[in-house]
């Protein structure tokens, strides 16, 4: 099976995007991208950086140009968390591919943040908030922003990889 146009993976931090796009991207064997990734190696800085230099503003507009420098060639694309929250980029995705949210409950996702050594160092805090209530807070927040843009959700708490994978594919294909 082919992909004919990119496949995007939005949900917040921790609901498993990046890994799940690295399978997909083999089992359809096209290229992946991580846009926080992508953003990173043009700023030569990481996302913290970037937000304490530039602000939310600046990453935001470094989000939307990465966004809109993909090349046309489908890949499995791996979203910011809040990518979506401008409406020029849910436009974008919605004119050149295919968006599935992953979701997670709140508790899930600390859980998995709390597990992943790099997102201290690479991501801010995006609220004043304690780590648990500003999951939640952002969460409600993003809620509509992730349903408008995405044709299929899928509940990534206690699903392994492969098992998000599989719904995915499913739902693709």
């Amino acid at each position: 099976m082919t992909l004919q146009t990119h496949l995007y993976l939005t949900g917040y931090r921790g609901t498993g995007k990046t890994t799940v796009a690295r399978r997909l991207a083999r089992h359809f064997n096209v290229a992946t991208v991580d846009l926080d990734e992508r953003i990173e190696q043009v700023a030569g800085k990481t996302i913290r950086e970037i937000f304490e230099s530039s602000g939310e503003a600046g990453f935001r507009d470094l989000e939307t140009q990465a966004l809109s420098d993909l090349s046309q060639t489908p890949s499995i694309v791996s979203l910011g968390g809040g990518a979506v929250l401008r409406a020029e980029n849910r436009e974008q995705i919605a004119k050149t591919g295919t968006c599935v949210w992953l979701d997670a409950d709140a508790e899930t996702i600390a859980r998995r943040l709390d597990h992943d050594s790099t997102t201290t160092d690479r991501r801010p805090a995006l609220t004043t908030l304690n780590d648990l209530d500003e999951i939640r807070h952002l969460l409600a927040e993003r809620r509509a922003n992730y349903q408008s843009v995405a044709q299929h959700r899928v509940e990534t708490s206690g699903l392994s990889v492969e098992e998000v994978v599989q719904q995915i594919v499913a739902f693709v294909s």
